[in-house]
């Protein structure tokens, strides 16, 4: 080859590995891009309906960004879901619509552009939706969470009374227990236990003669969990929030069939209710007692027993109580609450209104309740324990929460499915809360009812 066909094939060869490099660059882009623009996936999607509200969540692999709005007539939730294609999985929500959700009459999803999915929510009425997200916690990844609440909320008393299940004491009657307003006047606060005010009912084989007035007794019974909640799961599958809720119910029948005793759930099926508006819910229908109930866990399969703990005010009264209300505190977190809307000023209050008083009655429910309990089951512990339970924080309600057994111990966990030993515990529980009133009659109010 000669000197000047040489120099002319150099630039040649230069503009080939150019061309080649540059190709080989263009391929690595190509190869690399789709990888960091992949769309988010929707891995689970959930429809939680109640009378409260309804809650539609969708589970996925990635934070994503939404944007809704409402439309009337008829009334619609639109909501744009972007960097998400259709997937099967999202595809399946159109079918867990329920005919008798109380909110929504069905959803249609589809591809409104590239990387946008519309929802369109077809509404039964008019709503107040809270649109949010849920950081990954326990088993979920990242959350997407529609809750849909009516814009004039059931209020409790008068959806029990249509429902037949907020009997009155005197024939005819069915107004509920709070003080009744003129148009021009405020409602009437709840007045706060006062000792020095004389009984005006008892639970006793030997009514006093000398009272003359009688007031329904009204016990809030909280199941707790529910909805995106499970709470603790036993090795055979069986969650805490479906068998608290049947023992609930089992307790609440009992109880009515009692005279001049009737029973508010703060959850009657399979819905998340947020600590505070349990505490709320009671408040509501100024309850009497309030009893939360639970099925305990533990890292070890061996534990065991059944116990009952009480609001502390100074710390938690063991170790392992303490470990027990952060876990149970922590219900919120799994359960999905809305922290822009979530009411920071009521749980201040709550907190601050607790008093030595209410915590005595507390711990007088709960001996009387935990001796009855060691009578079907072995206790965990002998003596009502005391940690800082969320729940427990009504400032003027005497408030307990049940551990019933240790879903996490596999023998226990099959007696708490157990038909028969969820009858003697509601048995049981109803005992204790009986012993109760015969040593603590209800005080006065300002209205019978």
């Amino acid at each position: 080859m000669s000197r000047s066909t040489e120099i002319c094939t150099k630039p040649l060869k230069s503009k080939i590995r150019r061309t080649i490099l540059k190709a080989g660059g263009t391929l690595l882009i190509s190869v690399l891009a789709p990888l960091s623009a992949r769309a988010a996936q929707i891995v689970a999607v959930r429809v939680w309906p109640a009378d409260d509200y309804t809650r539609v969540t969708l589970e996925n692999d990635a934070e994503l960004k939404t944007t809704h709005f409402l439309v009337q007539n008829p009334d619609r939730m639109v909501v744009d879901i972007e960097g998400i294609e259709l997937n099967p999985t999202l595809k399946e929500l159109v079918a867990k619509i329920q005919p008798n959700d109380p909110y929504i009459k069905q959803v249609r999803v589809g591809q409104n552009r590239p990387n946008v999915v519309r929802l369109v929510f077809d509404l039964k009425e008019e709503v107040k939706p809270q649109v949010f997200t849920l950081a990954p916690v326990g088993g979920y990844q990242h959350r997407l969470v529609f809750d849909l609440y009516p814009v004039n909320p059931p209020d409790p008393i008068q959806a029990m009374i249509e429902k037949g299940e907020w009997p009155s004491a005197n024939p005819g009657e069915i107004a509920p227990p709070v003080a009744q307003t003129k148009p021009e006047q405020k409602p009437t606060p709840p007045l706060q236990p006062q000792p020095e005010q004389p009984p005006v009912a008892r639970i006793d084989p030997k009514p006093d003669r000398t009272t003359t007035l009688t007031r329904m007794i009204t016990i809030a019974l909280d199941p707790g969990h529910g909805g995106e909640d499970p709470g603790a799961t036993g090795r055979g599958g069986n969650r805490e929030k479906d068998v608290v809720l049947s023992i609930a119910k089992r307790l609440k029948a009992k109880i009515e069939q009692q005279p001049n005793m009737r029973v508010m759930l703060t959850r009657d099926a399979d819905f998340f209710v947020p600590l505070g508006v349990r505490v709320q819910k009671a408040r509501k229908v100024q309850a009497d007692l309030f009893v939360s109930i639970h099925a305990d866990a533990f890292v070890t399969p061996t534990a065991r027993g059944s116990s009952v703990f009480a609001l502390s005010e100074k710390g938690a009264s063991s170790t392992a109580a303490r470990w027990l209300a952060n876990k149970e505190n922590s219900a919120d977190l799994i359960g999905g609450i809305n922290i822009k809307s979530h009411d920071r000023q009521l749980a201040s209050v709550l907190l601050d209104l607790s008093t030595t008083a209410q915590i005595n009655d507390s711990m007088k429910l709960g001996s009387a309740v935990l001796s009855e309990i060691g009578g079907i089951n072995k206790l965990h512990k002998g003596a009502v324990e005391q940690a800082g339970f969320a729940v427990l924080k009504a400032p003027d309600i005497p408030s307990i929460l049940i551990e019933t057994a240790f879903i996490s111990n596999p023998e226990e966990e099959a007696r708490l499915t157990d038909n028969a030993y969820q009858d003697q515990m509601a048995d049981a529980v109803l005992k204790g809360i009986k012993k109760y009133f015969a040593h603590n009659p209800p005080l006065a109010r300002n209205r019978l009812t």
